[in-house]
């Protein structure tokens, strides 16, 4: 047995408190005390003062110390003895401070996956930098009068099928409004079951790369593409061959081999470029994908914003083999902080996903959902998106004249006709990375088109939102832009 330690006198000079301060005595009291075990100014086993005594000694409550006391036992600095005071515990010394000459052991450094998922691209801006943020919707245009009710009368009225981990899958009014949306405005055919409603379109993309890929498969992506998906993709193991994507070309769809495991599409507008797939490119590709028994995820980037004509139906509306996954968001619709998406699986897929939401933890809060059901059912949503087009296509003509005199000489504006955001391809000469690095340091949010490329040569642009912008901010913002491009012509 472990021989007694002799008595050893109780170092309370080093116990203090500060009565002043905002922390409560008895924890000052723990971390006090906690100094002295964890320093071992006392050995194992010596006994600590009686409440009593320790109370009178510091001129604190006895409850006080009592509520010290109590939690030091409760986490194993002390035990506690029948009839006796409690004594030291004899712990491990754990791990110790280095002395400050010696260097610090390093950590061990994170997985391939992690390394991956820590190198992946983005662009997530700054408060306040509106001009030129790409993608970035008019938040102020928002009727948040109307969601603040509706948001307020489902937490009132929810009652318990709102407040817990249910309809991981998605709330069923919300999915139900989502697949009636979808069939009158974009044509895609799928029931409420089919429906996941995701925490954004990243989201789905992470789960769909996770439940599609295995390593070394080969991914079919555009190039220029959304470098989120390609991210989530990569982080998987996947293997990524480009798809050539041209402003006037469109898709090249004679990628090399392999055939992919998975192709990914934005169709309806281009992400960056803006452009629309054409009948034909749209129908080659359903034909490869059959060929190669692939899947296709077909990301409806700003589908709802078309400035000639109405929005074009989905490729997957016309998919008769159960392989088109079709991914949306309401950032662009609503406001991006909202964080819901959803994807449209098919059937045999969309039967199993709860088990993979289940792991993933990938859900979103059902009482967003459930007051998003209210505002698309109730109209909302409808005369939102009527008012936003027409006040985007007024700031996306004023955005073109004003950035068409002012940079004629530096930037060519692409001519696409979709989308809240364009491409403005730089005069060659001209660094978009120094251009993007320059405009940040004035408060202007634009992404180098550069960054889009991957497995090609780059083209030297700028990718530039106009629709969260009114006219002040847009002439402000392009007198900036350009003492941004005259900084880096120097």
């Amino acid at each position: 047995m472990r021989p007694h330690p002799k008595p050893q006198p109780f170092p309370l000079d080093t116990l203090t408190v500060n009565r002043s301060s905002p922390e409560h005595l008895s924890r000052q009291l723990y971390h006090g005390l906690v100094a002295i075990i964890r320093s071992r100014a006392l050995p194992p086993g010596s006994e600590l003062p009686s409440t009593r005594a320790l109370a009178a000694e510091l001129g604190l409550g006895r409850n006080t110390i009592v509520a010290a006391y109590d939690q030091l036992v409760t986490e194993g600095y002390l035990a506690n003895r029948q009839g006796a005071r409690p004594v030291i515990v004899d712990l491990p010394e754990g791990p110790r401070e280095s002395p400050r000459e010696e260097p610090p052991v390093p950590l061990r450094s994170p997985s391939l996956r992690g390394r991956l998922l820590l190198s992946q691209p983005y662009h997530h801006g700054r408060p306040g930098h509106v001009a030129f943020h790409p993608g970035m919707p008019d938040a102020g245009s928002f009727p948040f009068g109307v969601w603040g009710r509706l948001v307020a009368r489902r937490a009132s009225h929810g009652g318990e099928t709102l407040f817990g981990t249910y309809d991981v899958t998605g709330h069923p009014a919300l999915k139900a409004a989502i697949a009636g949306y979808l069939y009158s405005a974009r044509g895609v055919r799928c029931r409420p079951e089919q429906i996941v409603v995701t925490t954004g379109a990243q989201a789905a993309f992470d789960l769909l790369a996770r439940l599609l890929l295995d390593p070394r498969d080969t991914v079919w992506m555009e190039e220029p593409g959304y470098y989120g998906a390609k991210a989530a993709f990569t982080v998987a193991g996947a293997r990524i061959l480009p798809i050539p994507v041209d402003q006037e070309r469109g898709w090249s769809l004679e990628p090399p081999d392999p055939l992919p495991r998975l192709i990914y599409v934005t169709p309806a507008c281009q992400h960056p470029l803006g452009i629309t797939m054409r009948m034909e490119e749209r129908l080659r590709l359903l034909d490869i994908a059959e060929t190669a028994n692939s899947w296709v995820i077909e990301d409806d980037f700003d589908g709802e914003y078309r400035f000639q004509g109405r929005p074009v139906p989905a490729i997957q509306s016309m998919d008769r083999s159960g392989r088109v996954i079709y991914v949306g968001t309401f950032a662009k619709l609503l406001f991006p902080a909202l964080r819901l998406g959803f994807m449209v699986l098919p059937p045999e897929l969309a039967g199993r996903i709860v088990n993979a939401l289940s792991t993933t933890g990938q859900f979103a809060p059902l009482l967003l959902q459930a007051a998003l059901a209210d505002f698309i059912t109730e109209g909302h949503m409808s005369r939102h998106l009527k008012r936003m087009r027409r006040i985007y296509a007024q700031r996306r003509q004023l955005f073109r004249d004003i950035v068409t005199e002012r940079l004629r000489d530096e930037i060519t504006l692409s001519p696409a006709e979709a989308g809240i955001q364009v491409v403005g391809y730089l005069k060659e000469g001209i660094d978009d990375i120094k251009v993007s690095q320059a405009a940040a340091k004035r408060a202007i949010n634009v992404s180098p088109l550069s960054k889009y490329f991957q497995n090609t040569a780059p083209t030297q642009g700028l990718v530039l939102g106009y629709a969260a912008c009114d006219a002040a901010q847009t002439r402000d913002g392009v007198e900036r832009l350009a003492a941004a491009i005259g900084q880096v012509l120097r």
